[in-house]
C-alpha cells in the first residue's frame, strides 16, 4: 500500500470554508483505480497543518492519478479559497506501507 500525505497550513479564520471544501469536492480520485480512501485530518493544535491522507493500492496508481485529466479538473475546482487563507505553501509526503494492523487485536 501507498499513502501520501499533504499538509496544508490554513489560517484559522479559514478552516471551516477550507473543510467545507473537501465536503464539496468533486469526488474524481474516488474512482480511480487502486485508490482506497481519502482522510482529512483536523489539526488539535493550533498552528499546526491539517493533513489530508490518500491510500493507494501502489505507487503507480498514485502516479497514474497525479498524470490524469481527471487530477487537473480535481485540483483545478479546488482553487476556491484565496492565498491569503494559507499560512505557507503545502508539503506532501509519500510513504509505503510496512504494517498494517488494521482489525486486528493488540
Amino acid at each position: 500500500m501507498f499513502v501520501t500525505m499533504n499538509r496544508i497550513p490554513v489560517r484559522p479564520e479559514y478552516a471551516e470554508q477550507f473543510e467545507e471544501a473537501f465536503r464539496q469536492r468533486a469526488r474524481l480520485v474516488d474512482r480511480m483505480p487502486g485508490f482506497i480512501r481519502n482522510l482529512v485530518l483536523r489539526p488539535k493544535n493550533p498552528g499546526d497543518p491539517y493533513v489530508v491522507m490518500t491510500l493507494w493500492e501502489s505507487e503507480e496508481a498514485f502516479r497514474a492519478w497525479t498524470e490524469s485529466p481527471a487530477f487537473k479538473e480535481g485540483h483545478a475546482r479546488s482553487g476556491t479559497l484565496p492565498k491569503e487563507a494559507f499560512l505557507g505553501p503545502n508539503r506532501l509526503e509519500a510513504f509505503e506501507v510496512v504494517l498494517d494492523s488494521e482489525g486486528r487485536d493488540g
